[in-house]
């Protein structure tokens, strides 16, 4: 199918895009990229009556670590970027995300994708959006108010739904904190597909023994989600396999045509199992 009709509108700056944006109004969408919102246009799912096309915002594109070790990464910057990390600054605290982006799609969505996009786009199954949540990402958004920082778990609102206001634009995405002891996984009916359950954890390992962490969990819920009772499994010393027992029973996924809610709760506990084993590894 084709969208539906649409203007088309292409932002010089940032004030120039959160200009546009509040001019036109909850009709019009940001664009960049365009792996998501262009399907959904192709499908009618989405309809914006305006298209402002930020993709040429070259401020936007950068990934650094700031003074006091976050990482400050552009909403711009594609997956690929992350992913083939050119000038190292995911090294030493922050390569769970590089590892991650393995599980998005294939190499030429991965290379027109951004991560804002996915961010702002907010599927439950996203591998950003649940990263994000795990790490207590922060997001920061312009609009014509000016500048305002959001806390991941203020962000996700639910299905495609986040706290971006329609006259705001997403800038950057901060990671305040590194994450040594990180994994993510997930399991697909094909490799590149949506993931139907994907587990991230990310371990507190003093002395070669676990202390506690934290666990998130994509494809059970509106948005991606921390499960505190496998948390709690953690800090009190109990053993991988009870992790994932309690984030299985914490679970309360929906059922839908690729698989029953039983099914997924099973694989919550495969796979929050393998993302403690292969966390601790690193």
């Amino acid at each position: 199918m084709k969208p539906a009709p649409f203007q088309y509108h292409r932002a010089r700056d940032v004030a120039g895009a959160v200009r546009l944006l509040a001019e036109l109004g909850d009709e019009a969408k940001a664009i960049a990229g365009g792996q998501s919102l262009v399907g959904m246009m192709n499908f009618r799912l989405a309809r914006p009556h305006h298209l402002v096309d930020i993709g040429g915002l070259r401020e936007l594109d950068r990934m650094h670590r700031d003074a006091d070790g976050a990482l400050r990464i552009g909403a711009l910057t594609t997956h690929h970027t992350v992913e083939s990390d050119p000038a190292g600054t995911l090294a030493q605290g922050f390569e769970v995300l590089r590892r991650a982006m393995a599980w998005i799609g294939h190499l030429p969505i991965r290379t027109r994708g951004t991560v804002g996009g996915s961010m702002a786009h907010a599927d439950a199954t996203a591998e950003w959006c649940l990263l994000a949540v795990l790490l207590d990402a922060e997001f920061v958004v312009r609009g014509p108010l000016g500048e305002r920082t959001i806390a991941a778990g203020d962000f996700f609102l639910g299905y495609y739904t986040t706290a971006l206001a329609p006259d705001e634009l997403l800038v950057e995405i901060v990671f305040p904190r590194t994450a040594p002891h990180a994994a993510l996984t997930e399991f697909a009916e094909r490799r590149g597909d949506f993931a139907i359950v994907a587990a991230a954890v990310d371990l507190d390992v003093v002395d070669g023994a676990v202390r506690g962490g934290r666990v998130a969990l994509g494809g059970v819920a509106a948005a991606a989600i921390r499960v505190p009772e496998a948390e709690a499994v953690l800090t009190g010393g109990g053993s991988f396999d009870a992790c994932a027992s309690a984030a299985a029973a914490a679970a309360d996924p929906p059922g839908d045509a690729s698989c029953g809610p039983l099914y997924r709760k099973e694989l919550v506990r495969t796979l929050v199992r393998r993302a403690c084993e292969e966390a601790m590894s690193r």
